[in-house]
């Protein structure tokens, strides 16, 4: 079964940081955009930020500055560094995946369980 863990929210105070991380795992031959997007009290969830397999990177204006993310291809991770945290930031935060799995050989788009980040003092 191919399917994508979170790891890293947490409760955190305002201009604190966190550090999530997102892992791949099962029959997977390639992956291609990994990415990060939350989803606040009664609102749409929204994109964060976006990592394709050739490196480029794109952000949501208001995280931009302020979050990175990053990848790592061998371990099929996805990680979002989160930095000068503030209270609108709290969410529940999904990773997101277009892998191509063996077995099967097909193309999936993956959701994470979602891992919640709580900014508050």
């Amino acid at each position: 079964q191919v399917q994508l863990v979170e790891s890293g929210g947490g409760l955190v105070q305002p201009g604190g940081s966190l550090r999530l991380s997102c892992a791949a795992s099962g029959s997977i031959f390639s992956i291609n955009a990994m990415g990060w997007y939350r989803q606040a009290p009664g609102k749409q969830r929204e994109l964060v930020a976006i990592t394709t397999n050739g490196g480029s990177t794109n952000y949501a204006d208001s995280v931009k500055g302020r979050f990175t993310i990053s990848r790592n291809n061998v371990k099929n991770t996805v990680y979002l560094q989160m930095n000068s945290l503030k209270p609108e930031d709290t969410a529940v935060y999904y990773c997101n995946a277009g892998v191509t799995v063996t077995v099967p050989y097909r193309y999936l788009e993956l959701w994470g369980q979602g891992t919640l980040v709580t900014v508050s003092s």
